[in-house]
């Protein structure tokens, strides 16, 4: 269930891997082949039998893909992976190529400039990301089987965990009050139903979870929802026996291989293009791209979720504290990352109620912290750097809850450039936390402000301030971030993070994140009747002040962490004691 630390790529086993493939390659009359980081369900996270990015280039990044030709290979990550693909891969054997802002349809015409044959899975590939693909001069794009797993003879099996049942009282409503709101959205659009591959979405519609992916509780099935209300689920019958009484009537299961008869007799079926694989698209007879209905609801967090993830929030925090205090006060002198790792886990697990993390804990010291999605393994591992700072990045998947956290900590006495760093990743991070904004403001229109502290420096980061958050769900979860490329609406009730930070390749990592929840907020005296909104914080844990220069702050952003440190005690007191509560006084007192 936990961290076990195994060697997650080694990048010498690449070489016959790509041989194999290559001679796979040849047989088929192809000229290259598309390895995404992606399976059937388009989610962020895979199964192991799913790693097939992993397994023939020894990146194990969560986004990504590679392109394996027969005589050049290339592996496309963005900022967030630029150490950790160089470090995971052989630099002899694969370029390295920085997407988005070198797109694929840029970069196989100059790849392939007399043109070629090019492979994919069907199963792997969206409906846009081929559209965009498609117009490519004298490249063919040639849907095949999935050419890795013709050549990994030991890949493990498919999961196939039973689903369970979501409570109604935690999810604020049943799923045929959801199916209601659905069917009507597809009436309006005019389809007779919508194909969803999204397992989450699957999730949240009929208030089910499942165990199918580590970290997500998630249960990997597709599903026809009908314009009447009644929804078709595929899967593995055997998987939804235990939540047979809790679907009713309405919900049937059907095997999946009786995807493609079904879909075929649904007439005019809505599909989602960012998200529908190629293989489901050409299983329907009528057709009609639609934006995904259930996207936005699920992100429309109802009451009851927000109730039940706040105190989620705060049982997670006083596990922080406790851990954090361990950190400053109880640590060996020669602790490692793994340490730090198993030690959060612990007290998370301590709990009494941690379903699982939710995710892999980033505990990146020093130059590790520069590493944007570090994950320590056996061979990476390192005792915590001496004057130096530790990131740490890490949640828990409760019941009632979905947790994401990080603090970025000193270890002795921190650099004064990574002081200052920090203090303005707090600024921007505090800006955010602040801001009011009325109705059709999305994401990117929020972004800048936690970036211009930075920006004033002639500084950045690669990756975005905010992404969604569910609720005992995904850790990410989409439509919404707060991004520069981010145009969907912030609307109450979305759960967000908000995470700025700062890297210096080499040398420290700084990140502060803490979740927040849009909220309607109250019209104060002399303001005008427009509805503005802004953010609840859910977050509450101490962020160090040793990190802080004071002097940089301004007498608002003074203001706001002495209230958000109030806030912390306030809240988190009563659930502790002894050290751990004599710590948290010390940590929360007023700058």
């Amino acid at each position: 269930m936990y961290q076990d630390f195994a060697v997650t790529s080694r990048p010498e086993a690449a070489l016959p891997r790509v041989s194999a493939l290559r001679g796979w390659l040849a047989d088929q009359g192809l000229d290259a082949y598309l390895v995404p980081r992606a399976d059937a369900y388009q989610g962020e996270y895979v199964a192991p039998c799913d790693e097939r990015l992993a397994w023939i280039t020894g990146f194990t990044g969560s986004a990504g893909f590679a392109v394996i030709g027969r005589d050049r290979a290339a592996v496309f990550t963005d900022g967030r992976y630029t150490v950790q693909v160089k470090a995971q891969t052989d630099g002899d054997m694969f370029e390295t190529v920085d997407w988005p802002a070198t797109k694929l349809a840029d970069w196989l015409p100059c790849a392939y400039p007399e043109g070629g044959r090019i492979g994919f899975d069907p199963w792997l590939h969206t409906v846009s990301e081929m559209e965009a693909l498609s117009d490519l001069p004298g490249l063919e794009l040639v849907a095949t089987a999935n050419g890795v797993d013709q050549i990994w003879t030991d890949r493990p099996p498919a999961p196939s965990a039973p689903i369970s049942v979501w409570p109604d009282a935690l999810a604020g409503r049943a799923h045929g009050e959801k199916r209601a709101e659905i069917a009507a959205a597809l009436r309006t659009a005019e389809v007779g139903g919508f194909v969803t591959n999204q397992p989450d979405a699957v999730a949240w519609l009929l208030n089910i979870r499942g165990a199918d992916i580590a970290r997500t509780p998630i249960p990997q099935a597709f599903a026809l929802i009908r314009a009447d209300g009644t929804v078709v689920l595929f899967c593995d019958p055997a998987k939804a026996d235990p939540v047979a009484d809790h679907l009713g009537p309405e919900v049937t299961v059907r095997p999946t291989g009786e995807m493609a008869a079904v879909l075929a007799d649904a007439g005019c079926v809505g599909f989602d293009r960012g998200t529908c694989p190629v293989a489901i698209h050409d299983m329907l007879t009528d057709p009609k791209a639609i934006d995904d209905p259930v996207a936005r609801p699920k992100a429309r967090k109802s009451d009851a979720e927000i109730e039940a993830t706040r105190e989620a929030h705060l049982r997670d925090g006083a596990a922080m504290v406790r851990f954090l205090r361990w950190l400053d006060e109880d640590r060996a002198p020669d602790a490692t990352e793994i340490d730090v790792v198993r030690a959060l886990e612990q007290f998370r697990r301590d709990t009494n109620a941690l379903r699982d993390i939710s995710f892999e804990t980033i505990a990146g010291s020093g130059p590790h912290g520069a590493i944007v999605h570090y994950r320590v393994n056996e061979e990476t591992n390192r005792v915590l750097d001496r004057n130096s700072v530790l990131l740490v990045d890490s949640g828990g998947q409760y019941e009632d809850g979905t947790t994401d956290i990080t603090r970025t900590m000193p270890l002795g006495t921190p650099p004064p450039e990574a002081v200052r760093a920090f203090t303005r990743v707090l600024q921007g991070m505090i800006a955010v936390s602040r801001a009011r904004f009325p109705k059709g403001v999305a994401g990117a229109h929020l972004d800048a402000l936690a970036r211009a502290p930075l920006w004033a420096e002639h500084r950045d980061y690669d990756h975005g301030t905010g992404h969604g958050v569910g609720v005992y769900l995904g850790v990410h979860e989409g439509p919404v971030r707060i991004s520069r490329v981010s145009t969907v609406p912030l609307e109450p009730g979305m759960i967000l993070s908000n995470e700025p930070g700062y890297y210096r390749e080499g040398a420290f990592g700084i990140r502060i994140e803490n979740l927040v929840v849009v909220r309607v907020m109250t019209r104060p005296e002399g303001g005008d009747d427009r509805e503005m909104m802004g953010f609840e914080t859910l977050t509450w844990v101490p962020i160090d002040r040793r990190m802080i220069d004071a002097a940089l702050l301004s007498p608002d952003e003074r203001a706001w962490l002495d209230a958000y440190h109030a806030g912390v005690a306030e809240r988190l007191r009563p659930r502790l004691d002894g050290a751990d509560r004599a710590w948290l006084d010390t940590m929360t007192a007023p700058l």
